[in-house]
This record gives structure tokens, sequence and C-alpha cells, in this order.
């Protein structure tokens, strides 16, 4: 799509921040999508609470011991049904919104979310410990172990329908979504357009850019959406039906017309996002610390030790020997499968680049006839990805039942081995051939983790990917690692290996 006309009108005196127009009154929007969804939010949580007391009171005889006695005009099971399906419920619901558990800001994307819903939980726990030390009631641990425990299970797992449901509105309906109007100059917004348009489940549309350089900069190039300059932005919102307003890169390095548009903004229900130009970067390493009424973004070195990563490689190792254990009857029907099907050796050892640059070879099932490396050179013009890696959607060099393992990624189990002797991670890049290139610029620090059995490569779309993205993804995970995301990423594993997206 290309736009090589714009109109250009002369902007409107800038509002000082005491008047509030009209038309912001009139246009407010009357709701927004996290109303809703926070109401159903709530409404699952309480019944969350609900069913973690029914099921403690149903299971367990000890459930109502130290609430026995009387109190005012409640006594024995009154007492206890008081307790358990009003004051805990109201009051898990009371800490968790306390905890910010319901704040639009982590509502349907990242972990923060489930970070404070756990937070909340434990809050729970302690108060309740607290209370029943005050009182001196002989609470069953047991009880109280078992509510805490089914209550956060039982809320997190509806929170996680409840996103699901909202991501699928977002992607095929476009409700739960924001419209974006990007400003500032056509690099910038592209940009920005690029990075917000990865993740359709994140809800940002972006409807038209707003040029602050002047529609010179854009004429003749091929933009997604419309581009205007010189508009009252305003305006412009209202025509294009937006309720956001993202101001990217060097637009928001002006203090004083960033502090104006805000004032613009008050009481029109639109709401006003800021994009430096600092990017593949999450959250919880970027922290906003102001000094004299100038806001710093202040950004930390990424964590790749400490107790944390202690934690990671205990979590590998003992996955891995559990792991190996329970499926060993799998594996073994496996190597069957691979003997009857092609006569040669079950696994495919391949020298890998792993931590450091340190070199190992990746335990497989083989999937390949055994002349598969002979008959590479011949495929080479028929290569479907670009990068260090040779993939083919239809490999002639795959038999039946090795294309059968691909589909389901169980060619990848034996690599439990490599987790087991600390040359793999659960989680982290994929290890990358060592005869594949030097590994210098970005692509080099990749080695500063352990490679992995999955990773955000696999879960954004595994060979569907170009190899650029491939990167973008595994750096952004170096620079952002942490145990949750870990934990997040094995999650998402289990829905792209049943989907077999991207799997060949």
């Amino acid at each position: 799509m290309r736009y090589d006309s714009f109109e250009w009108q002369e902007q409107p005196p800038p509002s000082n921040g005491v008047p509030r127009n009209a038309w912001g009154r009139q246009s407010r929007r009357r709701s927004r999508w996290h109303r809703p969804y926070t109401f159903a939010l709530v409404l699952l949580d309480l019944l969350s609470t609900l069913g973690a007391s029914w099921i403690a009171s149903t299971f367990l005889e000890k459930s109502r011991a130290g609430l026995n006695q009387s109190w005012g005009p409640l006594q024995g099971t009154e007492l206890f049904n008081f307790f358990a399906y009003i004051v805990l419920p109201l009051g898990w619901l009371i800490i968790l919104w306390t905890n910010g558990s319901y704040d639009r800001r982590y509502l349907g994307l990242g972990s923060e979310e489930f970070k404070r819903v756990v937070r909340a939980s434990v809050t729970v726990v302690a108060a309740v410990s607290l209370l029943a030390f005050a009182t001196k009631a002989d609470l069953s641990r047991g009880t109280v172990a078992t509510v805490s425990v089914s209550a956060l299970i039982l809320i997190l797992v509806c929170r996680a329908i409840a996103r699901q449901v909202l991501h699928l509105a977002r992607r095929h309906t476009g409700h739960g979504a924001h419209r974006m109007v990007l400003v500032g100059t056509l690099p910038e917004a592209l940009e920005v357009y690029t990075a917000v348009t990865r993740s359709p489940a994140a809800g940002l549309i972006p409807v038209a850019i707003h040029l602050t350089d002047g529609f010179a900069a854009a004429r003749g190039i091929e933009t997604p959406v419309p581009v205007y300059a010189g508009r009252d932005v305003l305006s412009l919102v209202r025509e294009v039906g937006a309720d956001t307003i993202a101001v990217c890169g060097s637009a928001s390095s002006e203090p004083g017309e960033l502090r104006r548009l805000a004032w613009q903004l008050e009481g029109t229900g639109v709401d006003l996002v800021v994009a430096p130009q600092l990017t593949d970067i999450a959250g919880p390493r970027v922290h906003i610390r102001p000094i004299e009424g100038l806001p710093l973004l202040h950004v930390e070195e990424p964590t790749l030790s400490g107790p944390g990563w202690l934690v990671k490689n205990l979590m590998d190792r003992v996955a891995a020997g559990l792991g190996l254990l329970v499926i060993s009857p799998i594996l073994l029907l496996i190597a069957l499968g691979i003997r009857l099907s092609d006569p040669g050796p079950v696994f495919f050892r391949q020298t890998r680049v792993g931590h450091d640059g340190r070199t190992f070879r990746v335990w497989k099932f083989r999937t390949m006839y055994v002349d598969a490396e002979e008959r590479k050179a011949t495929l080479d013009e028929l290569n479907e990805t670009d990068g260090m890696l040779f993939k083919m959607k239809h490999d002639p060099r795959i038999f039946s039942f090795g294309a059968k393992l691909r589909a389901t990624s169980m060619d990848e189990l034996p690599q439990l081995i490599n987790v087991l002797k600390g040359e793999m991670s659960l989680v982290g890049p994929r290890p990358l051939p060592a005869d594949d290139g030097d590994y210098l610029g970005d692509v080099r620090r990749r080695l500063l983790v352990r490679p992995g059995m999955t990773g955000l490569w696999q879960v954004s779309g595994r060979s569907d990917l170009s190899w650029d993205e491939a990167v973008r993804l595994d750096l952004y995970y170096v620079d952002n690692w942490s145990l949750t995301y870990d934990l997040s990423i094995l999650w998402r594993t289990i829905g792209v290996v049943l989907k077999r997206k991207g799997a060949y």
C-alpha cells in the first residue's frame, strides 16, 4: 500500500492543561475491554476460592477443626460456613486487588499477572496463619494447605483460560484490542509497528501514522497503514476511530510537547503510550527513576548468574533424570520403530556449539536415511530457509516414521541425556551445528547461555521463522531470562507440539 498524498493543516494552539474540550467529554469511550474482562476475572476468582473451600470441607474430615466453638449468633457448622464461604473468598479478592492482580497493565499478556496472583496467595496464607495464632484457633494445617493450594491452582487455571479467550477474540474479531495512532518519524513509527504487530495477542492494532518530520519524509514509500502529517492528533484519533496514541522514539524526547499532549488527552479516554528507542528489553530490566521531574529509564544488566541460575541448573538435572526414567518405555518403542523403518543406528550424533563456544555431541533419534549427509549437497539449492540452517518441508532424505517423529518433536527426546550431563538446558537457544559459521557479531551472544531443548524460537514459529527473526528471539531470551520465563516457554511448548506448528 502506498500513500503519496498527505493533508497538511495548521495546528491549533496547544492546550495549557486547564480546560478540557467539549469533544473530549462527549466522545469519552463508554466501555473498555478491561472492565468486563476484570469483572469476569473477579467472578472466576470468587468461584475458585469457593471451590477450594468446598474441596477442603468435602474431602477433609478435620476441616472444621478450630471453628467448632460459638462466635456470637454463629456456632459450629454455621461458623465454619461463614468463614469458609464468605470471609475467606472476600478476603482473597481484596488481597488480589491490593496486589495489583486486576491492574490492566498486567492483564492479557506476560507473566506479571500470574506473579501477583502467587504473591497474593502467599499473603492470604500468612494472614490466615497470623489470625489463627492471634485468636489461638487450632486450625487444621491440612485444611489451610488444601484450601490455599487448591485456590491458587484454580485461579491460575481460570485466568489462563480467560487469557486464551481474550487472545482468540483479539486475533479473530478485534474485540479487546486497542487501535493506535503512531506519532513520530517514519522509521521510528514503522519499527514500533513491526514490534507490536508481531504479537496479535497483545491487542495493539496500529491504524495510522502521524509524521512529526513532515510529509516529504514518506513520499513514495510503501506503508502498511495510512500516513498523515500536519494534522491535529486528537482530530486524527477521532477520524480513524483510535483509542491510543503511541509516541515513538525521538518524538518522546521533547518533554514540553509530550506534556502538552498528555494535558490534551485528559478526560478524553484516549491512552498515551511512549515507545522509546529501546527494543527487545523486557519490563523487569527497565525501571523509571525520576530526577527533578525528568523520568530516566534505567536498564539493568541481564542476570546470567546467581541463585536463580543455580535453581535453573538444578531443575534441569532433576527434570531430565526423572523424564528419562518415566519415558524409557517410549524411547524403546521409538528405537524399535526406527530400526524397522531403516537399517542403521538408532541415534544421530552431531557436533553442536554450546555454552561459551564449547562443542558437544547432541543426542537425537535418527529420522533420515543413513546416506542423508551425502545427499545434502544435491539439495542445497532447494533450501527453504536462510541463515545457518538447512530446512525443507518435504525433505526426501526423511523416512516415513522419521517424519512422524519430527512432526511430534519426539526425535528430540534423547537430548534429555545432554541436559542431564549439563551440556544443554530444558529452555534456551537451539544448539547450532559447529561447522556452519564462526558465530561472529550478534549471533555469538547466544553462547552466553546453554542451548535448550526448547526455546522462544520454537514456541514462536520454529522452522517457519526467518533466520534473522530466530536470532532476534534467541537474543531476547538471553537478555531477559528468568525462571518464570522458562516455565512460560515450557508451557507454551506443549501447545506448539500438539499443533505441530513449524515442525519439519
